[in-house]
């Protein structure tokens, strides 16, 4: 494609329509460091599916009708993936996670849930644990990793459940050492609580870990996994764990609302995701430490003062990068850049948070297909760029 005409900025657009038009000079970026789940249009995604359906068999599947046919396959494919002898398919990763520990209250006979400040549910999920379930959160530390297995051990209060976020996306992607997630685990035994994964991101761990799938979900009581994160899917979250605990959560996402009528554009892209997208997830995690690297050396060549590139080695395929500018300059700079030279390196920034340093922003990297073909010097030939337009 061409590069795309800049707007006239000095007429402001409202928020929406500035999204609407970041979505489109990015989503239509010639050169891409990594695919959203968002990029493109309804009638390119459609027919992606649609062609992706008769490749592989899907085409003259009858439609699903709550949570038959495709909807079955898929529950299946994700138990033998993660090793675990169920899974029920869910419309959303947040219904999928009050489920599991509301089933794991009841058989604990414990509203708390151990988790970090940072897990997904108490950042963005509006207090959802609380005032729809009837769930407690206590958090064994506030340091941005997750818990040690001593921290696990020495926290005062009581808990059902442990649950832990893996990779934790809000403190960079992190994870712990495949050593160090199993002393956890077996704290929490210790004190006979249930560990549930939140694992929206547990497709890309099997690299960073050295073990399969069904090895890491095995240490779980439960697992929940996402399709649009990682897989690109177009929604849909899957809860796996014993026969037993699934039953009841079927039971839960029908109260929930979560079984519908049919999902089977969802269930096919989630297919489609395992079969395409999951078998290529090692070599994105590769390449991203190869990524991180050439940032790194460019923003330090370039002399920009502090600036943070976390984690230095990427765990997974996404990473942070930090830079002392307002969010504001940066996304125009990522915007300028983009539609000058069809180039989408950085995307949109944001600020520290609630507490965090003033005059710094902090933008997430991820690298999927397109980027891979990305050599080191295109990426600091992509941040010269970028921050000539930062400075300019």
């Amino acid at each position: 494609m061409e590069p795309t005409e800049p707007v006239d900025t000095r007429e402001p657009m409202d928020e929406e329509a500035a999204r609407l038009y970041r979505a489109k000079v990015w989503g239509g970026a010639e050169r891409k460091l990594w695919d959203t789940s968002v990029d493109g249009t309804v009638g390119q995604r459609m027919r992606e599916l649609a062609d992706w359906a008769e490749l592989a068999g899907h085409g003259d599947a009858p439609l699903d009708t709550y949570g038959n046919g495709l909807v079955e396959e898929l529950e299946r494919r994700v138990a033998e993936e993660l090793g675990l002898p169920a899974a029920v398919f869910f419309p959303t990763g947040t219904m999928a996670q009050q489920v599991a520990l509301r089933c794991w209250a009841g058989r604990t006979g414990s509203p708390v849930v151990a988790l970090h400040p940072l897990a997904h549910p108490e950042v963005h999920e509006g207090g959802a644990f609380e005032a729809v379930s009837g769930l407690r959160t206590v958090h064994p530390t506030d340091a941005p990793r997750l818990p040690t297995a001593q921290e696990v051990r020495d926290h005062p209060e009581p808990f059902g459940t442990l649950m832990l976020e893996l990779p934790l996306r809000d403190a960079g992607f992190v994870l712990p050492s495949w050593d160090e997630l199993t002393e956890v685990v077996e704290a929490a035994r210790e004190r006979d609580a249930v560990v549930h994964f939140d694992g929206a991101r547990l497709w890309e761990c099997t690299t960073p870990f050295g073990r399969g799938l069904a090895e890491i979900a095995g240490l779980a009581d439960s697992v929940y996994v996402s399709f649009y994160k990682s897989l690109g899917g177009l929604s849909g979250a899957a809860l796996a764990g014993p026969e037993d605990v699934m039953e009841e959560a079927r039971v839960w996402r029908h109260r929930y609302g979560g079984l519908l009528f049919q999902q089977y554009p969802a269930a096919l892209s989630a297919l489609r995701g395992l079969e395409v997208e999951l078998p290529r997830l090692p070599s994105y995690v590769r390449h991203a430490r190869v990524v991180a690297e050439a940032v790194r050396e460019e923003l330090a060549e370039a002399g920009v003062g502090w600036f943070r590139v976390h984690p230095e080695t990427p765990h997974t395929h996404q990473f942070q990068v930090w830079l002392p500018y307002d969010p504001e300059t940066l996304t125009a700079a990522a915007l300028a850049q983009t539609e000058a030279t069809g180039t989408a390196l950085f995307r949109r920034w944001f600020g520290p948070g609630a507490g965090g340093p003033p005059g710094v922003a902090v933008t997430e990297l991820t690298v999927t297909g397109s980027g891979l073909e990305w050599t080191a010097e295109d990426v600091r030939a992509a941040v010269r760029d970028f921050l000539g337009r930062v400075e300019g």
